[in-house]
């Protein structure tokens, strides 16, 4: 009984609507301004939405889950702002760098663990316990950095946000990475397998002998621990981390992606590679409405109506 509900279940959603969607809108942009194409701006769309489209791959896991993480954003500028202030205390730079490193990751993790033991011990909604975490893990960034910024002089960590691979910035090189990574977990694991039948059904999968409890949290560590990456790579590209502004609406644009890329908001199925397309599509809307010279004022009713639009076609496939 149990191999066939997970039959049932796939694994992933389907990618190819937003890909041929990823497509159509590169082709008409490259058309329609020169300086789109350039390799440099699209260099730039890269390193731009790669911090929140890495936080965007643990809220895939989330939302497959059933769940919803809204304190991701806040998260980053906790992790980001103690990092650097760790940091700032080692006199060696190439230990500045791995405590901060280390130190961001743990904070990270530190709070996903929390928003899952709320969802999942504490049996509160996703939504109200990571809004409130929301607000928890913000007011301790402000406290931490004194409402200002945390800055750093540490040369490693400087040339952290200078670095590139093969030409490809070094945060776009991570998000390619994990996405892989996070993917082949989804579909090749078993744990793949649980959180997709925990979001889809969870009184089937608790038949099946799944602790949906668990795979729910271990969906909330990974969100945890992306926000810590992307605090990582984000106060290396600054120098700095602001406790107001670091990660602010990153919560609205991972969980953007993620539903453009085709995953369920109901649970239950969903792709990393779809959200990787869903982040790109975010980026290159935001990045040619700057070329048209839309107002700043228009473009989040833009970035609206295409997340809309992604639902409309979802429920039209289902």
């Amino acid at each position: 009984m149990k191999m066939a509900y997970f039959r049932k279940q796939p694994g992933s959603a389907g990618t190819l609507g937003p890909l041929l969607a990823l497509v159509v809108l590169l082709a008409l942009c490259c058309i329609s301004s020169p300086s789109f194409r350039s390799v440099q701006n699209l260099l730039n769309i890269t390193r731009q939405v790669s911090y929140s489209g890495i936080i965007a791959l643990g809220m895939t896991f989330v939302i497959i889950g059933g769940g919803i993480d809204l304190a991701v954003g806040s998260l980053l500028a906790l992790a980001g702002c103690l990092g650097l202030m760790a940091m700032n205390l080692c006199p060696d730079p190439v230990l500045g760098l791995a405590v901060c490193i280390v130190s961001a990751l743990l904070i990270g993790g530190a709070g996903g663990a929390l928003n899952g033991l709320l969802v999942t011990l504490g049996k509160i909604p996703p939504f109200i316990a990571t809004l409130g975490t929301y607000s928890i893990y913000r007011s301790l960034a402000l406290y931490a950095a004194d409402a200002g910024l945390v800055t750093t002089a540490n040369a490693p960590f400087q040339a952290l946000g200078r670095a590139s691979v093969c030409g490809v910035p070094l945060p776009a090189a991570v998000l390619i990475v994990l996405t892989a990574l996070f993917s082949i977990l989804l579909n090749r694991t078993a744990y793949g397998r649980h959180i997709c039948a925990a979001g889809a059904n969870e009184k089937v999968a608790r038949y099946a002998a799944i602790s949906t409890g668990k795979v729910r949290f271990v969906s909330y560590l990974i969100a945890g621990f992306t926000s810590g990456i992307s605090a990582v790579l984000l106060g290396g590209r600054l120098n700095s981390v602001s406790s107001t502004n670091a990660g602010l609406a990153y919560e609205l644009d991972a969980i953007a992606a993620v539903i453009i890329g085709g995953t369920a908001m109901s649970g239950g199925r969903g792709s990393l590679w779809g959200t990787l397309t869903g982040v790109l599509i975010l980026g290159i809307v935001g990045n040619v409405l700057d070329m048209w010279g839309v107002s700043v004022n228009l473009q989040g009713a833009v970035k609206g109506a295409v997340i809309i639009a992604a639902v409309l076609i979802q429920r039209k496939n289902r």
